[in-house]
């Protein structure tokens, strides 16, 4: 049994043991184990002195840490100051940094070049550090680094307008802080990429600010799947194809998505939801059925008491709140599009797909909006096309509408 654990502060919300479970299992390694393992800073040492392990990644905050315990560093991670990667060579430790070879595998996977190119990093610590070093030997004509305290900062970043492949360092923007953002991408009239190391949630703030101005940009996720894929090939000693990462990544991409169900009212996006729910073993949440739980009264008495547009602020609140998650199902109301802020809301981390019934198919009962359907779906048809990512047909039954969603979200 070849046994390798990743050993950090807090670790509850990794997704290393799903990753090394896929690669052990698309490798065909069966004997192969990678646990979580939480250490206080005192324990650490002692943990790896032991040496009852045959691999080790590293994370946040014993990066540095862990560089006196190693017999030997490699030329990587010697240059940046940090492991993350511990394995045995001739009975000795040997410290690797393989983000190193995960945030460079990135760059090439999506094409981003940077030779010759003025590049920005976003951050000073030590993920920038590694950033900073794929940069140098990837010959970027020039890397300005951003800091709240350096010379080059927040208050003078706009003086880097030329700026041509900006990355993103810096946990700005991550879980559960979505929504922040750092930099103002349109002040940047020559930004060809952006790059955002995190990957919950799947499209930050930035990425979505460039993709507003079509410029390419990307997460996080495949560094991270790249990254472990490169560990594995330590800890195994095997080898791990370009697919096979992009078959992890592509996989637990879908895991981590949402699956955001929009439509006209009635036309079965609470039943779609809960089948797809069950069928995927997800949680599900309708945003009509929490603000009946938050406020004690349906949408429809809401309307009728408080108007639409008092409803509509409390609807945009939650799916501003619930679409912060992931791998859940969400069915949303039948306005929900009429907001156009909540398309970030659910585009920053899910698949949207909008469920197309028929007119004369649509459930009415208690819809005090539901009175003139064709003027409705008039106002709102365009609406459903901008927000969706895919569209299937709702005249199915709703279990067929379910598994026809999981074929495209599948793919």
């Amino acid at each position: 049994m070849i046994r390798c654990y990743l050993i950090g502060e807090h670790l509850g919300h990794s997704y290393s043991p799903f990753i090394h479970k896929k690669l052990a299992e698309y490798c065909d390694i069966p004997e192969y184990s990678y646990e979580l393992m939480e250490l206080a800073p005192d324990e650490v040492a002692q943990f790896i002195k032991k040496k009852e392990f045959d691999g080790l990644n590293v994370t946040i905050p014993y990066k540095k840490d862990v560089v006196p315990e190693m017999d030997i560093l490699s030329q990587v991670s010697e240059r940046i100051g940090s492991v993350n990667t511990v394995y045995f060579k001739d009975n000795k430790l040997v410290g690797e940094n393989t983000d190193y070879f995960g945030f460079k595998s990135l760059l090439d996977v999506y094409g981003i070049s940077i030779s010759g190119k003025k590049t920005m990093v976003l951050g000073s610590g030590g993920a920038s550090l590694t950033v900073q070093k794929v940069l140098q030997d990837g010959n970027a004509s020039e890397i300005k680094v951003i800091s709240r305290s350096g010379s080059d900062n927040y208050f003078n970043i706009y003086e880097n307008k030329d700026t041509q492949v900006i990355i993103n360092t810096t946990p700005v923007g991550m879980y559960p802080k979505n929504g922040e953002c750092i930099v103002d991408i349109s002040r940047f009239k020559n930004c060809e990429a952006v790059v955002d190391i995190i990957y919950n949630p799947s499209r930050t703030w930035i990425m979505m600010d460039a993709e507003n101005k079509g410029i390419k940009n990307v997460n996080g996720l495949y560094m991270l799947v790249a990254q472990a894929a490169r560990s594995f090939e330590f800890f195994a000693g095997v080898s791990v194809s370009e697919e096979i990462i992009k078959k992890i990544t592509h996989e637990l991409e879908i895991s981590m998505l949402n699956i955001v169900l929009i439509g006209m009212p009635g036309c079965g996006k609470t039943t779609v939801g809960k089948i797809l729910a069950e069928k995927t073993n997800r949680k599900f949440i309708d945003t009509d059925e929490l603000i009946n739980e938050r406020f004690g009264t349906s949408p429809a008495e809401i309307i009728r008491k408080s108007g639409v547009e008092f409803f509509r602020k409390i609807e945009s609140e939650i799916i501003e709140e619930i679409c912060k998650n992931s791998g859940t199902v969400i069915a949303t109301g039948g306005g929900a599009v009429t907001i156009p802020e909540n398309y970030r809301y659910m585009h920053q981390n899910s698949t949207i797909v909008f469920i197309n019934r028929s007119i004369d198919r649509l459930a009415t009962d208690d819809r005090p909006l539901s009175v003139d359907l064709n003027k409705l779906w008039l106002e709102r048809k365009n609406m459903y096309y901008n927000f969706c990512d895919v569209e299937t047909n709702g005249n199915l039954s709703p279990a067929d509408v379910a598994d026809s969603i999981l074929n495209i979200n599948s793919k």
